[in-house]
């Protein structure tokens, strides 16, 4: 019945890799099921025949699809079935994306779309890792155009030596977390978290990385001359190279002078006459071909840009390849809130605005790999306004998520422990206008952020951009790129990191990779220029987190307790701790492990709530001294509550330190008393005494 089904072996990284196709997905352009230890992930590729009507951008989709099968999971939702894309998946999934679209033909606007089905999990062996060598190796051997190969491999650092593909164990006590998609010359996608490691650990991981690719690499493309199929033949939608090189001259000296400014809006005003003008003169010479013409401008201001780049080392506003944008650094500017910081870049503009919470604010997670939930959230939002235009806001779609989820990785290596911090934090990023990296700016907004509500990060970190411009064998790099330079340029490669080293990488290319000396350059001049942010912006504005929290932030105490005494602190029905948090207007989350935090406005009352628990958990021993309430009277003497659900009894004799002939002429039931234990007899009843407290 599968007369068409192979099966293909290799290793990588001490750990069988196994490629079956010609079983699964016949109708699909491309398919293969990739098994990697017990992971196995199923990938198909499919294209369009021909473009859609109109379209004038290359429609790729990619998408990585988590089942919860594959962990032996039902899903938590009240469907019982999965919904939307987990963030994980949406961030795999550009991860996937950004590689393979440059390898793409310029040219060709059919509709391709990648599947990337995740069936079967084994911790150890990422499914991240064999969903892209299995996306390379369905386009590979699919009819669809694609220049590749590639191959990727996920990177760790344990206890100072790179390790390939680690392990769940070895990823938990990594200092890095580092993919890397390479062709077997070069390197089109990095994206990297850290624990601010040095720029050369960093180049020696993506180098050996590097080599481990080039070895799959070699197996993808002994797939590929076996079964390959030949690729389609497209239409292409390229203008003429007549009507290009017509377009071009006649435009190029008006587009020359509306190009160069530092105004985006002074640059998109000069450009509107402009395109109206070649219309005026080319819609007749070339009927209907409207949208290749604005492609023959388009191509026409990318020559421009590029030529004074690489060969005039010019800039469309005038500055150095060097030279940063103005900077200008600001926290406190929300009152209410309990720590805010903007950051100003050119026209690209950030303000973050932070939360502190209590640790059951956490995010809850529901997705294939162990992690449950995680205490530190950022979120970025990119409204329309911030590039001048008018759309409806939808919510966040994949680029949102993607650049949140860069400054939060950027931020983790130093946001302190719950040890060190009981609190939930959340981060979020307006960007208020964009013109170049403002995933980068709300890195250096959120830094602020922090130290202006008092969070005790272990370093301030900053975050810029590098571009690069090719021709041929030359090529240009230049720190913080504006939007014109990301748009034309071939490089956006976005480094955050501290004083002492790398916390989080985002390359996104336009060109089929880089060499070896291209990353070194970047790396070396996102260093320079991020020290001097910090050093000159961030850190003159505000040096080191507050000392204080904000007054209107919460405030926690936290400690731990026995887990036998869990049910003792909630009491029957949770009256004790209901009782608690009423008493003293707090709220008290309690964990399976036995962490407590106690959190309210008013930290005195906190301190209350947590020296109840204390007393709850604590035995009594003779000598221990309380705060306690009268709740029963007797003619003997009290009873006095000193913990809830315990009590002693204050002898009449020990109530103060002269004789008492009545015991209501000195104590009401509700009084609060302070009380020592003077005796714990042989059953186990408790002996308070007053009078050392007594002023009667």
């Amino acid at each position: 019945m599968f007369e068409n089904y192979k099966v293909f072996e290799t290793n990588l990284a001490g750990r069988k890799l196994v490629i079956e196709t010609g079983k699964f997905a016949q109708l699909a352009n491309g398919e293969c099921m990739v098994r990697y230890g017990d992971t196995a992930v199923h990938v198909a590729v499919t294209a369009s025949k021909a473009p859609r009507e109109g379209i004038d951008f290359f429609p790729l989709s990619v998408d990585f699809e988590e089942r919860l099968y594959s962990v032996g999971k039902i899903p938590g939702s009240f469907s019982k079935r999965e919904g939307k894309p987990s963030d994980k998946a949406i961030l795999t999934s550009r991860v996937i994306d950004r590689p393979i679209r440059p390898l793409f033909p310029k040219d060709m606007r059919n509709d391709v779309s990648v599947v990337c089905t995740a069936m079967s999990v084994d911790e150890d062996c990422s499914p991240e890792v064999a969903a892209m060598i299995g996306t390379s190796v369905a386009l590979s051997i699919s009819d669809i155009p694609w220049g590749g190969p590639i191959s990727a491999v996920f990177v760790g650092l344990v206890n100072g030596e790179i390790i390939i593909n680690p392990t769940a164990a070895q990823r938990k006590n990594s200092d890095l977390a580092l993919t890397v998609a390479s062709t077997e010359t070069l390197i089109p996608m990095i994206e990297a978290g850290a624990n601010e490691v040095s720029d050369e650990t960093m180049y020696e991981a993506i180098l050996k990385a590097h080599e481990t690719n080039k070895e799959i690499i070699k197996f993808i493309n002994g797939i590929k001359s076996e079964i390959g199929k030949p690729k389609f033949k497209y239409e292409s939608s390229a203008p003429s190279e007549a009507m290009l090189e017509a377009v071009e001259n006649y435009a190029k000296e008006d587009l020359k002078v509306a190009l160069y400014t530092d105004d985006k809006t002074v640059r998109d005003e000069n450009l509107d006459p402009i395109y109206k003008k070649v219309h005026e003169k080319f819609d007749e010479i070339y009927p209907g071909a409207e949208k290749k013409i604005d492609e023959c401008l388009y191509l026409a201001q990318k020559h421009i840009v590029r030529h004074w780049l690489i060969a005039e080392q010019k800039r469309v506003d005038g500055r150095k390849m060097d030279e940063i944008r103005p900077l200008n650094a600001q926290v406190g500017l929300l009152p209410r809130v309990h720590g805010s910081g903007m950051f100003t870049r050119g026209q690209t503009q950030v303000l973050t605005a932070l939360t502190l919470g209590p640790i059951s604010d956490r995010q809850l997670l529901d997705g294939i790999d162990s992690e449950e939930f995680k205490r530190y959230m950022h979120h970025y939002n990119f409204p329309s306004y911030s590039v001048g235009e008018t759309r409806p806001s939808r919510g966040p779609g994949r680029r949102e998520i993607g650049h949140g989820a860069l400054a939060e990785k950027a931020l983790v290596p130093v946001i302190p422990s719950v040890e060190e911090f009981p609190y939930a934090l959340r981060l979020v990023s307006e960007v208020l206008s964009s013109n170049g990296s403002t995933s980068q700016a709300s890195v250096c907004g959120s830094t602020l952020a922090l130290m202006d509500a008092g969070v005790p990060i272990k370093a301030p970190v900053a975050g810029i951009s590098c571009g690069l411009i090719t021709d041929g064998d030359k090529f240009m790099t230049m720190v913080d790129i504006q939007g014109l330079e990301d748009f034309f340029g071939d490089m956006d490669f976005k480094v955050a990191g501290t004083h002492k080293g790398i916390t989080a990488i985002q390359m996104d290319l336009k060109i089929q990779g880089l060499t070896k000396e291209i990353i070194k350059e970047a790396l070396e001049k996102t260093h320079k220029a991020r020290d001097y942010i910090l050093d000159e912006i961030m850190l003159k504005v505000i040096d080191k987190p507050r000392k204080e929290l904000s007054k209107y932030a919460p405030k926690v105490l936290a400690t731990t307790i026995e887990v036998d005494k869990i049910r003792d602190v909630i009491g029957p029905g949770g009256k004790v701790i209901q009782k608690i948090c009423s008493d003293f207007d707090v709220k008290v989350d309690i964990e399976e492990d036995g962490n407590v935090f106690i959190m309210g406005v008013d930290v005195d009352n906190c301190r209350k709530a947590f020296d109840t628990i204390k007393n709850i958990v604590t035995d009594p021993v003779v000598g221990a001294v309380y705060t306690g309430k009268v709740v029963r009277l007797m003619d003997f003497g009290a009873f006095i509550e000193f913990a809830p659900g315990k009590e002693g009894m204050c002898h009449i004799s020990q109530v103060a330190n002269r004789r008492i002939n009545k015991i209501s002429d000195v104590l009401s039931v509700g009084q609060e008393v302070k009380v020592r234990i003077s005796e714990i007899d042989s059953r186990g009843r408790i002996n308070l005494s007053m009078k050392e407290f007594s002023d009667l």
